[in-house]
């Protein structure tokens, strides 16, 4: 039997932002499948299922949402938000670690949305990727994390070609996110023109507002939720 509750499906879901979505969206009146490698600490917020597995893994894929199909009877939202950084000189980093980490930041994205497809059209849902600034500027030694928002990007603005008018897809870019809850100086708040670090629930808000009815005109775009750091010149002195 079908769900009474619009359903979503969040990768990377146990902790951080997907976790600060999760908590929203089911404050919301959703229902949510959270999927993550890694089981969460603590208790996620009801109602959810959570799944165990790896996205970037097809066989993985086909098997989260085949178990939404005939559990929840139906999908109306996709969060992919799963991902992770290898922060290690060009010259250090393997092949294998670059394929895991567009494994899990980009091709899951292609997984996931190819499988999830027919369940979204059905409910005429949406898709929300979670890219990241790093997609427009750099740090030293992260280049396989940027090349990979970097191409959610680019497949966020084909899947919603493709998919459209039936399943909308957008992109939300984080910054600064303070997803450990840890001491920060006035300095680290002081150089964003918003006046302080990014939250999670910065990040969930957005994405409540374009899952929701409200966007229905919006489709195939980036938001960049980042206090305004991408639009400072920045210069040595």
């Amino acid at each position: 039997m079908a769900s009474s509750q619009p359903v979503v499906l969040i990768t990377g879901g146990a902790r951080g932002i997907g976790r600060g979505i999760a908590e929203r969206l089911v404050g919301d009146g959703w229902r949510a499948v959270i999927a993550d490698r890694q089981k969460p600490v603590g208790l996620l917020p009801l109602p959810h299922r959570f799944v165990e597995g790896d996205v970037s893994d097809e066989a993985d894929v086909a098997g989260l949402v085949a178990g939404i199909a005939t559990g929840e009877g139906r999908l109306d939202a996709l969060i992919c938000n799963a991902g992770f950084m290898i922060r290690k000189p060009l010259e250090a980093l393997s092949l294998a670690e670059w394929q895991s980490v567009l494994g899990t930041n980009l091709t899951s994205t292609f997984l996931l949305a190819r499988a999830a497809a027919p369940l979204l059209r059905q409910a005429k849902g949406a898709i929300v990727t979670i890219a990241s600034t790093r997609a427009h500027q750099s740090e030293p030694n992260t280049e396989s994390y940027a090349a990979s928002k970097g191409g959610i990007l680019a497949l966020t603005h084909a899947l919603a070609v493709s998919l459209g008018p039936d399943i909308r897809v957008n992109a939300v870019s984080p910054g600064w996110i303070d997803t450990h809850g840890g001491a920060l100086s006035e300095e680290d708040h002081a150089q964003h023109p918003a006046g302080r670090v990014g939250r999670v629930e910065d990040i969930a808000s957005l994405v409540a507002w374009l899952v929701g009815p409200d966007s229905g005109f919006v489709t195939g775009s980036e938001f960049v939720v980042d206090g305004g750091m991408t639009r400072k010149m920045i210069y040595a002195e």
